[in-house]
């Protein structure tokens, strides 16, 4: 049965690319990890998770500080999504290298305490280096430029290899992630979290 949205895929380093999405873009990466084993212990993967899941929220703008803050809602099921003209530059937090002059996006957090980052007891915001991997291993998978100046060797991220582990840490500009659109085409960034799942997803513009 043939429809007018035409869906092509084929495997390609362990993911399912490209898709054409109808006659506007085409995903050519696409990522996710289940949010269940964040950590091994049940109590730190929930505090992994709930910093993860809050990092988007400041992200897409519903949650600009503590006051917009409930879990409830925080856990619900959401999709959220960023665009990148060609040259733009995406940092995961706000202090950033100077060479990086285009940054026009982040996830507008600093995953400390007085933002409602919670605490394992450990660090405060642990959990958030998860997402950026993640990132970075879809960003990676599409051909994007990007840049991790710092790895996250010191310990294991489930379901991420190893050679995509990225620690983050406000305020350190190399603490940071960093991803440019090299393409002459507008790409975006899609994240989906359902199903106990979180799902980055690249899509280029025709």
């Amino acid at each position: 049965m043939f429809t007018d949205l035409l869906v092509l895929t084929y495997l390609f380093s362990g993911s399912l690319m490209p898709k054409t999405l109808g006659a506007s873009s085409v995903e050519i990466a696409t990522r996710s990890f289940p949010m269940t084993d964040r950590y091994d212990n049940a109590y730190v993967n929930e505090v992994f998770k709930d910093n993860i899941l809050l990092t988007l929220r400041y992200m897409d703008g519903s949650v600009k500080n503590t006051k917009d803050i409930s879990w409830p809602e925080v856990e619900k099921p959401f999709h959220t999504e960023f665009t990148l003209k060609p040259g733009e530059e995406f940092a995961f937090h706000d202090k950033v290298l100077p060479t990086y002059k285009n940054v026009v996006k982040t996830t507008n957090a600093h995953f400390n305490w007085d933002e409602g980052f919670k605490s394992d007891g450990f660090l405060t915001g642990d959990g958030v280096c998860h997402l950026a991997s993640l990132m970075y291993w879809a960003a990676r998978d599409a051909g994007l430029t990007t840049y991790a100046p710092s790895n996250h060797n010191f310990a294991k991220i489930n379901d991420v290899p190893k050679e995509y582990g990225v620690a983050v840490e406000s305020p350190l500009p190399m603490g940071n992630l960093y991803i440019t659109n090299n393409f002459d085409k507008a790409i975006t960034f899609s994240f989906d979290y359902k199903d106990q799942g979180l799902t980055v997803s690249v899509t280029k513009a025709k």
